[in-house]
């Protein structure tokens, strides 16, 4: 099963999304204690990302997607950083994906219109 399709019957969505993109990134740190580690999102793709965000963000430009990493599905928000995006990366994906900082790794991510 894709993570659209994931996504979306955990959801039940059936429209387009905003934005719908993958890659590869590493994971790093960002201010705040562990175990806060996020994804930036590649320079190629924040065009998408401020293409949708006047649609959908709220407080301080935070931005609700559906992300997947290496397998693992989950909702969280992007927040404008430095001029891109960082998708954190919670304790609970951390374990269930076994991921740590300076991993690479592959995300599927998707903006829905709300």
């Amino acid at each position: 099963m894709s993570v659209k399709e994931a996504l979306d019957s955990d959801m039940g969505v059936d429209e387009e999304p905003l934005a719908s993109f993958g890659f590869e990134a590493e994971i790093i740190h960002w201010q705040g204690p562990p175990p806060y580690l996020f994804v930036p999102i590649p320079e190629h793709h924040v065009g998408e990302v401020r293409y949708a965000a006047p649609l959908v963000s709220y407080g301080w430009g935070m931005i609700p997607v559906e992300a997947e990493i290496d397998g693992v599905a989950f909702r969280t928000s992007l927040f404008p950083r430095d001029g891109t995006y960082l998708l954190p990366v919670r304790a609970a994906v951390q374990r269930s994906a076994d991921l740590a900082l300076g991993d690479r790794v592959q995300v599927l991510m998707r903006i829905d219109s709300r």
